[in-house]
């Protein structure tokens, strides 16, 4: 890595911090110097809106992309949760990072947990996931949309808009923010999505010892484990209209992934859940494992709900 690396970044906080941390590991690995290039997508531009209704999460890498493919950047670095289940041709995943805590956070001025919150609290959140899970376990909130960055989101919480938000804890405790978390939800409570916490590197598949070196700062353990949800996104069709929920955590050598399915359009209705457990150590056997996950899935008609995503 002789010449500058140029990292493609969205200009959120958040997002600035993630690719000054990788910019602060290629420093120290390699000695590198790295520059930011810092980019507004069009998943930062459009807030009126939920994800869902305007192209889902691959609004915040395509202009990242672009800027791959034209050799403005070497690399971009997302948030792995914002990562399509299948990248565009010419694009490879080429590391992800060790993962930060991948549980959601109850964010509140005034409530400590989800159990105070009076009946008919209004809670914020951008996620079908998170509104369906939600739903799952108070059915008498008052769940509304939450759109714009970390920042934002907190200042619309601290106005008074709503009596509570969940946001994602790896963020909050990125940015030093973790003093706002009054409790997180376990996953026995609210399943996250698949790659939550963990932050992926993309560059162009034809960079060839670019990808060698940013391989060797993959974290093995969180690489197998996102493997098997995002197989299991992906053959679910891998949508953000999908309030699919799926987490995978190690006990030893074994894999245990679990995974719920909500309905899109009615979020009170039964989500349906599988769990299944096996030894990974390979990529195909983690792969594999999601499948299996998702198979039980369609078992319980999965086909049904989302044929209304």
């Amino acid at each position: 890595m002789a010449e500058p690396i140029v990292i493609a970044t969205r200009e959120s906080r958040l997002a600035l911090w993630q690719a000054e941390h990788v910019r602060d590991l290629l420093a120290q690995r390699f000695g590198a110097q790295v520059e930011l290039l810092g980019m507004t997508t069009r998943g930062d531009q459009i807030l009126d809106r939920t994800l869902s209704k305007v192209g889902g999460k691959g609004l915040f890498v395509k202009e990242l992309e672009t800027a791959l493919e034209e050799g403005r950047a070497h690399l971009a670095v997302h948030s792995l949760k914002d990562v399509p289940m299948d990248l565009p041709e010419g694009f490879a995943l080429a590391a992800v990072l060790q993962r930060e805590d991948p549980r959601d956070a109850f964010v509140s001025p005034r409530y400590a947990r989800l159990a105070e919150l009076p009946q008919g609290a209004k809670v914020g959140t951008s996620s079908l996931r998170r509104w369906v899970q939600l739903g799952a376990l108070r059915p008498d909130l008052v769940v509304e949309p939450l759109r714009g960055n970390l920042d934002t989101r907190l200042r619309k919480l601290d106005e008074g808009q709503y009596d509570a938000i969940v946001l994602a804890a790896a963020g909050l405790k990125r940015l030093g923010l973790g003093g706002r978390i009054r409790s997180v939800f376990e996953a026995t409570e609210m399943l996250p999505c698949a790659g939550q916490g963990a932050l992926g590197i993309e560059v162009r598949a034809d960079h060839r010892t670019l990808l060698e070196q940013l391989a060797t700062l993959t974290h093995r353990p969180t690489w197998l484990a996102v493997q098997a949800e995002r197989a299991v996104s992906r053959a679910m069709g891998g949508s953000c209209s999908m309030p699919l929920a799926v987490h995978a955590s190690w006990r030893g050598d074994r894999l245990w992934l679990r995974a719920a399915l909500g309905h899109p359009q009615q979020p009170l209705a039964a989500l349906l859940r599988s769990e299944v457990e096996d030894t990974v150590g390979t990529d195909t056997e983690a792969r594999a494992l999601g499948e299996r996950a998702a198979q039980a899935l369609r078992a319980q008609g999965s086909a049904g709900y989302l044929a209304e995503s």
